[in-house]
């Protein structure tokens, strides 16, 4: 039996930590969560209070929240390389924290429709506007493979997830940089495997529809 259980749905943030569990390379036991009464039920709130996937149990440890899954899976495994040493993680806990923060905010609030309207109000966001955040992610990417010198590690994993999906979304322009590092991620082995069997488990279109709008 696998060590580690994974609670998501396809068409969900569980999309990253699939992608994750691949780069590690170890077995784990993937349960489907639908959306509504399932995912909203006593049995699943039980792992995630708040009733939303992805969550992670291994060896009876409850993970939610994407960055966190994702930085416990690196620990957990460290034969797969995807964290650098803790002497040398300034960077690496710097881009994981942007993602999570800065990114996912601004992002979100702009999808939303909602953006600061006076400067002031502008200054009391962490992320200040979601241009800056697009500025600095652009700004570090240029000339680099990854986000780290060191090489592809978690942050690639989890913050290179928010600016494919940004990219397929439109919530991120078409920046070139963007565009080949997002490349260079959709070429990775692990993260064909994680799109095929993510997408094996989308439900079904009713008989007699068709996939165009």
């Amino acid at each position: 039996m696998a060590a580690l259980t994974f609670y998501t749905h396809p068409m969900s943030r569980g999309r990253i930590v699939r992608w994750m569990l691949e780069e590690v390379g170890a077995p784990y036991a993937t349960v489907p969560v639908a959306y509504g009464e399932e995912m909203k039920a006593p049995g699943y709130r039980a792992l995630n209070p708040m009733g939303k996937v992805p969550a992670l149990v291994h060896h009876g440890t409850v993970v939610t929240e994407c960055a966190a899954i994702c930085a416990y899976l690196a620990d957990a495994f460290p034969e797969a390389g995807l964290a650098p040493p803790p002497a040398e993680r300034g960077g690496y806990y710097r881009w994981l924290f942007f993602g999570a923060g800065p990114v996912e905010a601004a992002v979100t609030n702009a999808a939303m429709g909602w953006h600061a309207e006076e400067p002031q109000h502008e200054a009391r966001l962490g992320y200040g506007s979601l241009a800056h955040v697009l500025d600095t992610l652009d700004a570090h990417l240029q000339g680099r493979a990854w986000f780290l010198d060191s090489g592809f590690s978690t942050v690639d994993v989890y913050l290179g997830s928010q600016i494919a999906w940004g990219l397929t979304v439109g919530t991120m322009g078409t920046r070139p940089a963007f565009e080949a590092y997002v490349a260079r991620l959709q070429s990775r082995p692990a993260a064909t495997r994680a799109r095929e069997k993510d997408e094996a488990l989308m439900p079904a279109a009713p008989a007699g529809t068709s996939g165009g709008a």
